[in-house]
């Protein structure tokens, strides 16, 4: 007696739909953009801090301006960090909502496998810091790093994505887009929780009411059209925004978590806002990115990576275990971690890979994860100190272990590179002209959210 037969497995980083890859072409070529711009920033840091005219860089950097009575009289690399990286993790929140509500992540059945491999890639890379720290004898001090080599900066991933020139699917690509964004919640969620020593709930509780005002303004100029040129302009918008943000950083928190609250509050629905039927986030989103990945991230790396390795600087460094912590974070950990991620998914459900995929393409995804940048050195700030020695060191681990992920991703992707690009030449067709590669099913437009 025959069988009937099984259902169809779910497969792993299929294709998706011709708007996702559309969307994710878009961002990418800013992102790549932006990496190297990123890459040019901590370049020139590197070597302006490490020439004889160190001093000017040194003075820049600790430059502060602002007003002290409201509690804004920062240095200049802490502008940086705390209000201009505020923009990165604003695009960052409305990123996420996106993904998770219009986007192909809107099938949870989709989302589960960047989501379990983000979990994974911040799991492991910590758990193995604090290994590492702790078989070695280091004390509590160096263990407020734990977080450091977490994340995953997605403008110098895609960076190297460039440079090797690697074909990968869109369905891999959106994979990392979408890794790097979750993880970035993930690390803002540690740097609100672990990385705030001192809350002030007053500036907290009246940071909810520009944040609210804020949302009001958006969802009013989307139902009342007369009123959108002037709720939506973006001097407008800017006022509750910057006061959202100066309350959160009065209140304690780091400032970057009102840029990703302010980013989750944009709605998402296509509800034709614009002539091309684009709705508010990714108007807005595509507005902010050039801000966010050409500016707002090479000026915090610029600040950020100008570590001194000359006049013996590099010895004290790497005798410190904190260097070596991070940098097997970073390079063993990240791909431990979302490669075991993204296989315990196919391993424990009915998901497979799909069939145009290798596992030598995930692997390649997965140490590629370990170029960690902008977050990274961020929560090394907030571990030990600016300026400090200890968070000099942690800036050359992480320069190290993103160096050393990326030459290892470089070697396992160009082996796959003349394969997709064949693969892209032969069903990149679009036989009945209608604009969209034959490969790629029609899906429809979400609803409102």
């Amino acid at each position: 007696m025959s069988r009937s037969p099984a259902p169809l497995a779910r497969r792993l980083f299929d294709r998706g739909s011709w708007p996702e890859a559309r969307y994710v072409a878009s961002a990418l070529r800013t992102e790549t953009v932006g990496g190297a711009l990123l890459l040019g920033a901590a370049l020139l840091a590197l070597l302006w801090a490490n020439s004889p005219w160190q001093e000017a860089y040194s003075t820049l950097r600790d430059t502060r301006v602002g007003p002290s009575a409201l509690h804004l009289d920062l240095s200049l690399a802490q502008w940086a960090s705390d209000g201009l990286l505020a923009v990165f993790f604003l695009v960052a929140g409305i990123e996420l909502k996106r993904e998770f509500t219009t986007g192909d992540l809107a099938d949870r059945s989709r989302a589960v496998v960047p989501v379990v491999a983000a979990a994974c890639g911040v799991a492991v890379p910590a758990l193995l810091f604090t290994l590492v720290a702790v078989t070695r004898g280091a004390d509590g001090d160096v263990l407020r790093g734990w977080a450091v080599p977490t994340a995953t900066d997605i403008a110098f991933a895609l960076a190297v994505l460039a440079v090797i020139s690697t074909h990968l699917p869109s369905a891999l690509r959106s994979f990392l887009l979408t890794l790097a964004v979750v993880d970035d919640l993930i690390a803002i969620t540690i740097i609100a929780v672990f990385y705030t020593d001192e809350l002030a709930v007053v500036p907290l509780v009246l940071a909810l009411v520009p944040l609210a005002l804020f949302t009001l303004m958006l969802r009013v100029g989307c139902r009342a059209p007369r009123w959108r040129p002037l709720l939506h302009h973006p001097l407008v918008l800017a006022v509750p925004a910057l006061a959202a943000w100066a309350l959160v950083h009065a209140g304690g928190i780091h400032a970057t978590v009102a840029g990703v609250l302010l980013g989750l509050s944009v709605p998402v629905a296509r509800d034709g806002l614009g002539r091309d039927g684009h709705s508010l986030a990714e108007t807005m989103e595509h507005r902010l990115r050039p801000w966010s990945a050409g500016i707002a991230v090479p000026v915090f790396a610029f600040f950020a990576a100008g570590v001194r390795v000359v006049g013996g600087g590099l010895g004290e460094a790497l005798s410190d275990v904190v260097v070596l912590a991070v940098v097997v974070g970073l390079v063993l950990g990240k791909a431990l971690g979302v490669l075991g991620g993204t296989w315990a998914v196919a391993r424990f459900t009915r998901a497979e890979l799909d069939d145009d995929l290798a596992w030598s393409d995930v692997a390649g995804l997965s140490l590629l994860a370990g170029v960690g940048f902008t977050v990274s050195l961020l929560i090394g700030e907030l571990a030990y100190g600016p300026g400090s020695p200890r968070d000099e060191h942690v800036k050359l681990a992480v320069l190290l272990g993103s160096l050393l992920a990326a030459l290892l991703a470089a070697v396992v992707l160009r082996r796959r590179n003349r394969h997709y690009r064949l693969v892209e030449e032969r069903e990149g067709v679009d036989d009945d002209g209608d604009g969209v590669p034959d490969v790629y099913r029609r899906t429809p437009d979400a609803g409102c959210q």
